[in-house]
This record gives C-alpha cells, sequence and structure tokens, in this order.
C-alpha cells in the first residue's frame, strides 16, 4: 500500500491499519491522527513530519524510521521497537512509552525534553538534551 491508498482510505473515514507491512514506505507528511497501526512494520519508513496524534503504534516495528518532527502527541508506543529510529524535534508530549525500544535512536530537541523514558529500553540512545546513553533499562 502507498501513500495514496492510505490518505484514500484514512479520508474515507477509516483507521485500523494494524498489522499491515509498510516497510520503506515513502508517508512524509501523512495525516494518520487518531489510527490503529498497531503491529505495523513501518521499517526504515519515511514518516517525517507525519500526524500521528493519539494514533496506536503498539508493538509496531519502526527500526531506522524517520520520525524527524513528526507529532506523536499522546500516540501509544508500547512495546515498539524504535531501534535507530531518527526522532529529532518529534513530539512525543503525553505518549505511551512502556517497554519502547529507543536503542540507538536520536532523541534530540524532541517536545518536551522531559519525556518520561523510566519504562523504555534506550541502550546506545542520543536522549533529548543531546547526552548518550549506555543504559539498557531505565
Amino acid at each position: 500500500m502507498d501513500k495514496n491508498e492510505l490518505c484514500r482510505r484514512y479520508a474515507a473515514g477509516e483507521r485500523d491499519f494494524s498489522g499491515l507491512n509498510l516497510t520503506g514506505a515513502k508517508l512524509s507528511d501523512i495525516n494518520l491522527a487518531s489510527s490503529d497501526l498497531s503491529r505495523t512494520n513501518l521499517t526504515r519508513a519515511l514518516l517525517n513530519g507525519a500526524n500521528l496524534h493519539q494514533a496506536n503504534l503498539s508493538q509496531a516495528i519502526l527500526y531506522g524510521a524517520d520520525l524527524c518532527n513528526a507529532n506523536l502527541h499522546e500516540a501509544n508506543l508500547t512495546d515498539t521497537n524504535l531501534e535507530a529510529a531518527l526522532l529529532v524535534k518529534a513530539n512525543l508530549t503525553g505518549a505511551k512509552l512502556d517497554n519502547t525500544n529507543f536503542k540507538w535512536a536520536a532523541l534530540t530537541q524532541v517536545t518536551p525534553s522531559d519525556i518520561d523514558l523510566s519504562n523504555a529500553i534506550i541502550s546506545k540512545t542520543i536522549l533529548p538534551d543531546g547526552s548518550s546513553s549506555d543504559i539498557i533499562n531505565m
């Protein structure tokens, strides 16, 4: 499925996109607010500038995904793999981050800069303040 098809289905009112394989999809600036993307494979997807406000991304695979400037406000990222993802300037305000894998991810300049990573996995991660971490579980 490509960006045009996703946008068409979203505009028609569909919100359940769970379990799809969107590996490498070019979805920059897409609006998928309040969508169910749980268990979706978004490995190396381009989601920069995407609106994922209140989206369910639980158990999604976002390995190496570009989420720079993405709106993940109040998104559910429980058990989500964001390993090696780019989250520069992403909005994570109110995001659910239980058991989220941020290993090797870039989290600089995220909103807010004081996100709660207490239940996240953040080994070898660039943190919001620009420092790096070798902590495996916080």
